[in-house]
């Protein structure tokens, strides 16, 4: 799955969201917002490589 972020203004927040449903926390600073969202696309587990072919 490929992880989007994008940032969403509510009043005077800033929330950093990401495609697989994360949602950091409401912040008055977007470059908080954005850390967030960064500090998300860090944490996340390393794509796995594809399976070896079984020999028949």
């Amino acid at each position: 799955m490929s992880h989007q972020t994008s940032l969403t203004e509510r009043g005077s927040f800033a929330v950093a969201r990401c495609s697989c449903g994360w949602a950091g926390p409401a912040r008055r600073s977007r470059d908080r917002a954005r850390a967030d969202a960064e500090t998300h696309a860090l944490t996340l587990p390393s794509p796995s490589p594809p399976p070896d072919p079984v020999d028949a």
